[in-house]
Order: structure tokens, then sequence, then C-alpha cells
């Protein structure tokens, strides 16, 4: 076994791998990022119905109650599926990646819509009936009173999610995208061992994950301080 690992390490150690595995790191990163902060951004809106008031937009608010425990609860290789034969169903002529990140979207909105909403919820109610007495309408109210105070309880766990996200959109091999994961299996059919493959594929997840997440730690520590401040 090592007399066939020594032959074949001079093969693999090339400047064609490395530029495989880069392209296939920033496909995983790219995926994500997209994924999250598009679901980020329609997760706030999915928050922002439900805390509306008025009872002609109750059952708009019903429905995003639905989506978000609907798809907080559905198994994220599944949905890739579901999107990808919804979308040739459809027709529509859509890459892999655009389907990987759609379900992306999906799930990341269902999430941190949750996280916002827990973040908006964390600010103490007196603080929005200050404001209104202070003649500030609903979306003044969120935008100078609540947003502030809520960012604190809000970023943390996002960025957490997004983190996490990072190594669960190696699901999205199983469609066939070339990320990380995919790129590993890809050389391993080349014949490349898998112990080489798979270390490097788990070294550059670790690279991906690892000043994220001292990112993500950083800006907690800074959110704790200011709250106590």
């Amino acid at each position: 076994m090592f007399d066939l690992l020594a032959q074949q390490l001079p093969q693999f150690l090339t400047w064609q791998n490395a530029q495989f595995f880069f392209r296939a790191m920033m496909t995983t990163l790219f995926m994500a990022v997209l994924g999250c902060g598009i679901g980020f951004i329609l997760g706030f809106i999915v928050v922002l119905i439900r805390r509306a008031q008025g009872w002609y937009l109750l059952p708009l608010r019903f429905l995003m109650v639905a989506y978000v425990e609907f798809f907080r609860r559905v198994p994220f290789l599944v949905l890739l599926f579901l999107v990808l034969f919804f979308m040739k169903g459809l027709g529509q002529d859509i890459s892999l990646f655009s389907v990987a990140s759609i379900s992306i979207v999906i799930v990341s909105t269902a999430f941190i819509a949750e996280i916002v909403r827990a973040g908006l919820d964390s600010v103490h109610p007196t603080q929005s009936h200050t404001a209104t007495a202070m003649n500030f309408n609903q979306m003044q109210t969120l935008w100078y009173v609540v947003l502030p105070q809520a960012w604190r309880v809000i970023i943390p766990p996002a960025f957490a999610f997004f983190v996490m996200f990072i190594k669960d959109s190696a699901l999205a091999s199983q469609l066939g995208v070339i990320e990380l994961t995919m790129a590993s299996k890809l050389l391993n059919f080349r014949g490349f061992s898998a112990l080489f493959v798979f270390s490097v594929c788990l070294l550059l997840y670790f690279a991906l994950s690892y000043p994220l997440t001292r990112v993500g730690w950083w800006m907690e520590k800074r959110f704790e301080t200011s709250r106590r401040g």
C-alpha cells in the first residue's frame, strides 16, 4: 500500500490537480455565499410579513409560517432532487450549480427567517411601544429601534449557519456539481488513492470553515461586549 502511495504522490502533486481543487473550493464557497446571502434577504422578508399587522394579511402570514416550519424539516438532499426534477419537468435547461443554489436558498430562507424572528423578539416590547409613543411608524421603529438591538442576537447564529452550510453543500455532489467532494470523487475515479484525494478535501474544507468560524467567534464576542456595555 505504501509503495503504491509513494508512486502516486508525484503524479498527484501537480499544478493541474491543484487548480482543479481550487476551482472546486471556490465553487463550494460561492454556492454557500450565494445561497445563504439570498436566503438571508428572503428570510428577513418572510419575518416582516409574519410580523405585519392586519387581518387581510392573515393568509399570507400563515403561508410564511407554514413555509418556515416545512422547509426546516425537509432533508437537504431530498430537496436537491426535488428541485432538479421540478425544473426538468418544466422543461428548463438549468445548470446543476443553479439547482444546488436554489435549493440552498429555499432551505436557508427558512432557517434564517427563524433566526431573524428570534432576534427581533429578543428586543423588549416596551422599546417598540416607546417608539410608537414618539410617533415612529412601523418601519421607523424596526429600522431605528429594534434592528440595532436585534443584530446582536441575529448575526452570530446566522453566521454559524452559513459556516455549517459550507460543509453541508457537499451533498450537492450527489447531483454532479463539481464542488470539493465531487472533485475528490473524480480524482479518485481517475486512479488516485482515496487517502490522498479525501485528505486534501478534508484540509480544504477546514481551510474554508476555520477562518470563517474565527470571524464568527470574534463577532459574537464583540456583540456580547456591546450588549453588556
